[in-house]
Parts: structure tokens; C-alpha cells; sequence
């Protein structure tokens, strides 16, 4: 046992190609004319990092220089472990969403969030980390986008209807973590409305849309926050005579590096939550990096990319930060600006940091309504139309998995919804892929291949070829089964030759389902040849020893240079078994209609 682990990891650090610190060869290759672009990306993503820092940290509930702080080290750690310039990390709507959805189940409120958030983003970026280096990013690609859609549709409700009683001014004592839940505790506190902060929600939301119609290219969450918050500090006075909640300063002098409370039970705990953020984190993080990437013809090593979020995630946990992921807002705006290297991000998080010192007194200032309408604008963003459309009317199935996480997320927990989610995503795929279907082909008066209309046609011992198309894992293993069992109970039949070449990924199942085949055959008096066997699948049946069962003269390799002689070989064998019977050869192959018509119920 102490062997296998051996060869385990060697195995596991022989195909892992990390570099721990790509950094220096950033450096190394630097060109001067490259810090213009790094420069103006740093400085405009750190005024966007600043205000939505606050403003996710509000929406999990956390004291506000917790995204101040994740911001600042989620941009300076990444670029140590990427490569690439695509991604900037820090905490997002959707990392925000489900750190506050966590602790609402838990009954975990206020405060005491604060004891068990850095052993939460701690196990999630060893989660991810983890998952980089033993090279599983490539696994992401098979989660369905219909479940990202339900999952960030669902979170953005959920944030809107947190953040509206914010700007209402309502006195609720209690939060929840489910959408409907939220909305009847909202509708319950109706009547103790605050009309001055509606008023000074109102205005910040005219001034933040007047500004986005005017001059989008502008960072506007941060200029209607301090327009907003001056004229509040001079037209309408102090929080104790208007009675207007702000936010509290941030004192960044006090700010240190802390160890995580590990303790067995945080962490039977947070286990399960931080498994979730940390897939959300991987598909949110890698999904932007590959599609900025892609614009510019360029490359992601997903795999590092992963390991830049996970060490980044570590990093935030013994720095007072959130978890971290990937923001396609900062991304995108760092693209915009002309980024050149990993240097931008490094030039943001800088500045972020200085920007706790210099302007973290001064957020005592910020009325809560303000930053929560904010909030609000940026939850609508996040409800894509466009996409919810595509989603529920390409397939049946695609409908299906967005329904189901969406639902999910807005009556249970967002980690659940997230899981059961990617749970029928899953379900749904391997229905698809494990439906084989076969219909019989003969030669008609003419010689030429036609469908057969009656298999009574048949009137003489019959030689029959099977190309089996498709999968033969586990899930498809019984139906292949079965489906050849139906063909073997014609009385006329006497051999069957199985064309292997488009079979793929046969594992145990599909082994023993094979096996099975051969003894019910074997007793019906039937006989099993292969062809066109790839070599991949003769290793397969040699290591199961089902090869020897079947005798090595009923097996015939493909050829890729002649692709007709395996089969032309079968057919040999075959009339050797029948001696000097005539046998007529009709031919099974997949209904590619049929196909197409399943493919359109789906």
C-alpha cells in the first residue's frame, strides 16, 4: 500500500507542470513600454476594486474592510502564481452571495461571522489549490453553463433582496439565506420605513444612472458614492439627527496577519461550504480568464490559473479578507485599459492598500443606503436576459438544469442549490450519452444497403454486423447489453460481428456486460466476432482477461490504413464458423434521424 501511494505521487509530479513563482520570468521579459498600459489598468481597476470591496463585503455581511483588504491581497498574490494577465482576483457578487448564504443557515449572524470566515477561505483555497495541482481544472469544462446561469440568476435576487431593506431604512433584526424567505421578513418590516434614507437612496440611484447614461467609461460607483455622501455630510447632516445609518471607518493601523481558528468542529463546519466556494471560484475565475483570452487569440494555462486563486484564497485567510475569485467587471476593465502583464494587478492591489490608509477614515461618511443602492444596480447587472433565454430554449435539458438551480437557489441555501445543480447537470449528460440505438440495415433486391421494413425478410442462417457507435461506460454497459440480446432472440441468426471502431471508453461495466453477452449467446447457440478492435479496447479486454475467453481468432484489430480488411477478415472467420451454408449479410448501424430527433426532444 505504502508503494502505490509512492508511485501516486511521483505519477502525480511527473505530469504536473506548476510553476510555484512565473513571476520572475514576468519580470525577467519586462519591457518599459509595457508599464503605460500596466499603470492605466491598475489605476482604474483600483477605483473600481475600492467601492466594490465595501460594497461585497455589505453583501456578505462583514465589516467593509474585509473586501477592502481581500481586494488588496488578492491582487497582489495572484500575479506571483499566473502567468497570465487575464484574470484579476478579489471578491466578487457571487463569493459574497454564498459566504453570506452559508452563515444564514448556520444561524451565524453579525459579528460572530468574523471567528469562522478565515478557516472557511482558508480550506477553500486549499481546495482549489489542491485541485490545480493534481491538474483537474480541464474537469470544469463539463459543468454545464445552464447551471453558472440558474446559480448567479438566483444570487443576484437574493442580493437585491437583501440589500433592499438597506435602502429603505427598515429595522429588521434578522437576515435570511433563501430569496422567499428574505421577501417575507422584508414585506414584515414594511412599516417601519425610513423616508429620509429613501429619499437619499433615491437620489444616488438618479445620480448613478445619470452618469452611466453620460460617461460610462467613468468608475461611477465610486464617483456617485462620494458625490452622494458629500451632500449628505453637508445638506442633511448627521447620522444622530437624521437618523441615517452609515458605515464605520476603517482603521487600517490596527490591520494585521492572523491565524485561522482550526479547530475539528469549524471544521466539520465549514467543509462543505468552502467546497462549494471553491468550485464556484474555479468556474467563475477560469470561465472569464478563458473568454478574455480567447478574444485576444491568446492561451490560458487553466491549470495555473487555478493555483493563482487558491494561493490567493490562503493568502486572504490569514489577512482579514473574502474570498477571492475572479471579477469579470475588474477583468474586463483591465483588458479595456490595455494591461499588459500580471504588473497591472500588482499595481491595483498597491493601490487599493494605500487607499485603506489614506481613505478608510473617511467612509464613516458613506450612508449604508447609499452603497446598498449600488449594491442593487449591480445585482440587476447580473440577471443576463440574453442568456437565461439561450439557456432554457436550446435543449429540454439545458431547461431543465437551469430551473432546477435556479429554484434551488432561491428556496434553499446557494452551496446546495450550486451542488444540486451540477448534480442534475450530470444526471442529464450521462442520460444522454448512455442511449444506444440501433436500426437494421440489409441489401435489398438491387444490392444496394436499405432499411429493412420486416425482419421476416430473413430466410437464410444470417451473418449479422454490428457497428456499435458511441460509449460503452458504465452507463451505457446494460442498455448495449440488452439491445444485442434483442437482436441474438432471432431464430435465423447465427453469428454476430460487433465493429468496435467508434466504440469508446469501455471501462468494467461495459467489460462485464460483454462477457454476459457472450455466455447468453453461447447458449443460444450464437457466436461473437469482433472487428475493426482499436488497441486501446484489446488492452482493455487483455488486462479484464475476457480477450483469452473470446479466443484471439474472433478478434480482429483495426487497420487504419485499410479500414474495410478488419471487417473483411470477420466476415472470413464467419463463413469458416458457418462451413458452406450460404449467409446473407445485413448490417445494424445507428439512426443518425433518430438521433437528431432525440437530439431536438432534448
Amino acid at each position: 500500500m505504502i508503494q502505490f501511494f509512492k508511485k501516486s505521487i511521483q505519477a502525480a509530479r511527473r505530469y504536473n507542470t506548476l510553476q510555484f513563482f512565473p513571476l520572475r520570468f514576468t519580470l525577467t521579459g519586462y519591457q518599459t513600454d509595457y508599464f503605460s498600459g500596466d499603470l492605466r489598468a491598475g489605476i482604474n481597476v483600483a477605483l473600481l476594486a475600492f467601492p466594490q470591496g465595501m460594497a461585497y463585503a455589505l453583501i456578505a455581511g462583514l465589516p467593509i474592510q474585509f473586501g477592502i483588504y481581500g481586494s488588496a491581497v488578492a491582487c497582489i498574490i495572484a500575479p506571483i502564481f499566473s502567468k497570465s494577465r487575464f484574470i484579476t482576483l478579489g471578491p466578487t457578487n457571487a463569493t459574497a452571495v454564498m459566504l453570506f448564504s452559508t452563515f444564514a443557515s448556520m444561524g451565524i449572524t453579525g459579528i460572530d461571522k468574523v471567528a469562522y470566515v478565515p478557516l472557511l477561505i482558508l480550506l477553500t483555497g486549499c481546495f482549489i489549490a489542491m485541485g490545480a495541482y493534481f491538474r483537474v481544472a480541464n474537469l470544469v469544462q463539463y459543468i454545464s453553463r445552464s447551471v453558472i446561469t440558474g446559480y448567479i440568476t438566483a444570487a443576484a435576487l437574493l442580493i437585491i433582496a437583501n440589500q433592499i431593506p438597506k435602502a429603505l431604512g427598515l429595522e429588521m433584526e434578522v437576515k435570511s439565506a433563501t430569496f422567499f424567505e428574505s421577501i417575507r421578513l422584508m414585506v414584515d418590516s414594511f412599516d417601519s420605513i425610513h423616508w429620509l434614507t429613501v429619499l437619499v437612496s433615491v437620489i444616488t440611484a438618479l445620480v448613478y444612472l445619470l452618469l452611466n447614461w453620460r460617461l460610462r467609461i467613468l468608475p461611477n460607483v465610486a464617483i456617485s458614492l462620494v458625490i452622494v455622501s458629500t451632500l449628505d455630510a453637508f445638506l442633511i447632516g448627521p447620522e444622530s439627527q437624521t437618523g441615517i445609518q452609515h458605515l464605520s471607518a476603517i482603521d487600517a493601523s490596527t490591520w494585521a496577519i492572523g491565524l485561522p481558528n482550526i479547530s475539528s468542529e469549524y471544521f466539520r463546519m465549514l467543509v462543505s461550504p468552502a467546497l462549494a466556494i471553491a468550485l464556484l471560484c474555479v468556474l467563475e475565475g477560469l470561465s472569464i480568464g478563458k473568454s478574455l483570452a480567447a478574444k485576444t487569440g491568446a492561451r490560458l494555462d487553466a491549470n495555473q490559473a487555478m493555483f493563482s486563486i487558491g494561493m490567493s484564497n490562503i493568502a486572504c485567510a490569514f489577512c482579514s479578507g473574502m474570498p477571492a475569485s475572479g471579477s469579470l467587471t475588474r477583468s474586463t476593465l483591465s483588458e479595456a485599459s490595455k494591461g499588459r502583464t500580471p504588473v497591472a494587478s500588482l499595481i491595483s492591489g498597491a493601490l487599493v492598500l494605500i487607499g485603506a490608509f489614506l481613505i478608510g477614515p473617511l467612509t464613516l461618511y458613506i450612508p449604508q443606503c447609499v452603497l446598498a443602492v449600488l449594491v442593487i444596480t449591480i445585482g440587476i447587472a447580473l440577471i443576463n436576459t440574453k442568456a437565461i433565454r439561450i439557456v432554457t430554449h436550446a435543449t429540454r435539458s439545458d431547461a431543465i438544469v437551469f430551473t432546477v438551480t435556479f429554484l434551488s437557489g432561491l428556496l434553499l441555501p446557494l452551496d446546495t442549490a450550486i451542488y444540486s445543480g451540477v448534480a442534475i447537470s450530470i444526471m442529464l449528460f450521462l442520460k444522454k450519452a448512455a442511449r444506444p440505438e440501433m436500426v437494421e440495415y440489409t441489401f435489398n433486391d438491387n444490392g444496394q444497403l436499405a432499411e429493412m421494413a420486416n425482419p421476416q425478410e430473413r430466410n437464410t442462417p444470417e451473418v449479422s454486423i454490428v457497428h456499435v457507435e458511441g460509449e460503452l461506460f458504465f452507463g451505457a454497459a446494460d442498455l448495449f447489453r440488452d439491445q444485442m440480446r434483442r437482436i441474438c432472440e432471432d431464430p435465423n441468426l447465427k453469428i454476430v460481428i460487433l465493429k468496435m471502431r467508434n466504440a469508446h471508453h469501455m471501462d468494467a461495466s461495459g467489460v462485464m456486460a460483454l462477457e454476459e453477452l457472450v455466455h447468453y449467446m453461447n447458449e443460444m447457440g450464437r457466436y461473437l466476432i469482433l472487428s475493426e478492435v482499436k488497441a486501446d479496447l484489446i488492452r482493455v479486454l487483455k488486462n479484464a482477461r475476457l480477450h483469452q475467453y473470446l479466443e484471439s481468432r474472433n478478434i480482429f484489430e483495426d487497420d487504419p490504413h485499410n479500414p474495410t480488411l478488419s471487417t473483411a477478415k470477420a466476415l472470413k472467420r464467419a463463413k469458416e464458423q458457418l462451413g458452406h451454408d450460404e449467409a446473407n449479410v445485413s448490417i445494424y448501424i445507428d439512426s443518425v434521424r433518430d438521433q437528431m430527433k432525440q437530439g431536438k426532444r432534448d
